[in-house]
């Protein structure tokens, strides 16, 4: 299973999303610190919040397979700028919880997360589990083994080395069934 960091704003969902995971019954914890346990690094929301503290975000996400944006839906505004995709140099995803509010307008958060760059958008309710199921699937599917050279390859492409390869375009011979 891929190990996910999860970031966002405080009470978006982040701690109860780690919960609902792992299908315990959810109970509020204020996060006082990075929390890493099992498959899910999970941040303090202040983390994100403050630019003081927002550097550990981008060392956090190194001990990640996939970095996940934790928005809620009823959100009024968006931390994350459309450039904070340059400092994760991991896969990105969006996760947009409390999509049951009254006051929720998944529209814009989704293209929040849109524009942030983030390659998969899940819709959760922690509550009711809706979406979570989707979300495992995804953290259980096999990332496909690259050699450095595979990787260098595809950066001289302009691509990230999870990426595929755009059709037509196959690794070179010598680097091909390297593994």
């Amino acid at each position: 299973m891929k190990k996910m960091f999860l970031m966002g704003r405080s009470e978006a969902g982040k701690t109860s999303l780690t919960q609902a995971l792992k299908g315990e019954e959810l109970h509020y914890i204020k996060t006082q610190y990075t929390y890493s346990e099992d498959d899910t690094i999970d941040s303090p929301g202040e983390y994100a919040e403050s630019k003081r503290f927002s550097v550990g975000l981008a060392c956090f996400s190194f001990e990640a397979d996939v970095v996940a944006i934790v928005q809620s839906a009823d959100e009024p505004f968006s931390l994350f700028c459309d450039s904070s995709r340059s400092f994760i140099q991991r896969p990105l995803i969006g996760i947009i919880t409390k999509i049951d509010s009254p006051y929720a307008n998944i529209p814009m958060v989704r293209q929040w997360l849109i524009n942030i760059g983030c390659e998969r958008i899940f819709l959760i309710n922690n509550v009711t589990r809706e979406g979570v199921d989707e979300l495992l699937e995804y953290l259980e599917e096999d990332e496909p083994h690259v050699t450095l050279e595979q990787a260098m390859f595809k950066q001289s492409l302009g691509l990230n080395e999870w990426d595929p390869l755009p059709e037509g375009v196959e690794y070179p011979e010598e680097i091909r069934d390297a593994r």
